[in-house]
């Protein structure tokens, strides 16, 4: 597991309220009810500020931000 999928991992667990996500990366997070229109803002404020990597919401695309591996995917494009 890479340094950036831990830290999404925990970005997850945190919004979430569950590690559900970190056990299991490619759980669909919005099929589950874990993520939500509300959960998506946070995940981006969170990623910004603790990754340093912006993200607009606009650039956001559920299908492709759908798991934990999809999103730690996405992230490592933008770095």
């Amino acid at each position: 597991m890479t340094d950036l999928q831990e830290k999404v991992n925990s970005i997850l667990t945190h919004i979430c309220k569950t590690d559900a996500p970190a056990q299991n990366p490619e759980l669909d997070l919005f099929a589950n009810g874990l993520l939500d229109s509300f959960g998506v803002v946070e995940l981006l404020i969170e990623v910004e500020n603790q990754l340093g990597l912006s993200v607009a919401i606009t650039d956001f695309d559920r299908e492709t931000w759908r798991t934990p591996r999809q999103i730690a995917s996405q992230l490592e494009a933008l770095q």
